[in-house]
């Protein structure tokens, strides 16, 4: 089993802490670090490794609700730039990852303090003091409910 699927399974049983909202298409999920505050992932409901392998009117739909995760993200954490990610090599099932970015969020890394998420050392995007407490996530996860529910209606 893969690892989405893994995730998608504890949203099922009930078990997922970072699980935010069911789509027609996805799961909507907090990311597990949040050096980029806000970082959520939409997770497909389907196990498909490529998105031409979708059947047209669900890619469609997929794509639109990603579209409005995207949006629901930037308003809930104040993004001045959404990055999207659509990647599947280290885990082939389709998920979006969606960075809310702001000015100097890569610090000295970047291009003057700019440039994709993976001028970013991994080591340090990814390490715990990146992971939020509870409460910090509840808040998170109302806040996103609430700009989800405002977009979809």
């Amino acid at each position: 089993m893969c690892l989405i699927c893994d995730r998608i399974e504890m949203i099922e049983k009930g078990i997922n802490p970072y699980f935010v909202k069911e789509l027609e298409t996805g799961y909507v999920v907090i990311g597990d670090n949040q050096h980029f505050k806000g970082y959520t992932l939409f997770l497909c409901k389907q196990h498909k490794t490529e998105l031409f392998y979708l059947d047209t009117a669900f890619s469609t739909k997929f794509m639109q609700e990603m579209i409005i995760v995207a949006e629901a993200v930037k308003n809930a954490f104040g993004a001045e730039k959404m990055n999207y990610e659509c990647l599947g090599q280290g885990d082939a099932h389709l998920h979006w990852h969606l960075y809310p970015r702001r000015t100097g969020d890569i610090g000295e890394y970047g291009n003057n303090g700019a440039g994709p998420v993976w001028w970013y050392p991994m080591h340090l995007m990814y390490d715990d003091s990146n992971r939020v407490t509870d409460g910090e996530l509840n808040e998170m996860k109302q806040k996103l409910t609430a700009e989800l529910d405002k977009l979809i209606k």
